[in-house]
């Protein structure tokens, strides 16, 4: 039997239906309708559900229910969206009511950080580990922390919201020193063009194209982003005491950025005068379809 997955972003629904062998079909995607700020929370909600409407027509037949990861601060167990992230639309919403009405099937709902992290617990470089840690690197960062075998989701469903550690105790109002704009995307051109002084814009794929044919300057900028994304590594570990870590998000599949967290991580560690274990550091072996395993994975467990 197949389910239907979602992964709802702030600019693409990409959408599919899954089997017990991973595979996807019917894939695609469609663009997320921009909501209108001004305009009352229900008629982008409704806007959204038209789109949403689309894609059911093309994945909703012969499924047994539908897994969707999304953006947000979400009770999963009740399928409320207490927040929807950038999708204010979706802000205390009960979603999955509406959507099972809406499509007379079986729904379940996660924030899409935490169903790239269970992936990994699910089939990945996480699989059997009891406590572990997961960093989702992109424009913010997603963090999900994994105890006992099974996704940390806190009292108030926002645990791992890792966007938002400060980095800087100096200047504990100052959004720029947000963990999400530290190592997020802005944060490693930001490095880059300090290291290069020049303003002139690259792309992830540019900068470590640059650095793997021998750029010093930019190989510096990763050392100090590499080192920056340890240090919130590290103190992560200090509180909980992790068997691993996987670093996720598409940044994730460059080996040259696992390599040199694992260094930076490491210098911590040998100068460090206390018995700390220093977990070792990995790639996330999902990329770009991690939300739709891990809603999946979430939704064939919730269903038994």
């Amino acid at each position: 039997m197949k389910t239907a997955v979602l992964d709802i972003g702030g600019s693409f629904i990409k959408y599919g239906q899954m089997d017990e062998e991973l595979a996807i079909t019917e894939r695609g995607k469609v663009r997320t309708p921009e909501a209108d700020r001004d305009a009352p929370p229900e008629e982008g909600r409704a806007a959204f559900l038209d789109v949403l409407d689309g894609v059911w027509e093309k994945i909703g037949n012969g499924v047994d229910g539908l897994a969707i990861s999304m953006p947000g601060v979400i009770d999963s167990a009740s399928g409320y969206a207490i927040s929807g992230g950038a999708l204010t639309c979706l802000d205390q919403c009960h979603f999955v009511k509406e959507v099972e009405k809406r499509y007379g099937t079986s729904v379940w709902i996660g924030n899409d950080a935490k169903c790239a992290a269970v992936a990994e617990v699910g089939y990945g470089a996480l699989k059997g580990a009891d406590t572990a840690l997961a960093v989702i690197l992109g424009t913010g960062i997603g963090g999900c922390l994994i105890l006992n075998g099974e996704v940390y989701m806190g009292k108030h469903f926002s645990a791992g919201e890792a966007s938002f550690i400060h980095t800087d105790c100096h200047q504990p109002y100052n959004q720029d020193a947000w963990w999400a704009q530290v190592n997020g995307r802005k944060g490693l051109l930001s490095l880059v063009q300090k290291h290069k002084e020049t303003e002139e814009e690259f792309s992830g794929e540019e900068i470590f194209a640059m650095a793997e044919a021998g750029d010093e300057t930019v190989q510096k900028a990763l050392d100090e982003f590499s080192r920056l994304i340890g240090v919130q590594l590290f103190n992560i570990n200090c509180m909980v005491d992790v068997e691993k870590i996987a670093i996720g998000g598409g940044i994730s599949a460059q080996p040259l950025l696992i390599r040199k967290i694992n260094e930076q991580f490491t210098e911590l560690y040998s100068d460090f005068p206390y018995p700390l274990y220093q977990p070792p550091v990995v790639a996330c072996r999902f990329l770009n379809d991690a939300n739709m395993i891990g809603a999946y994975y979430q939704f064939t467990r919730w269903k038994k």
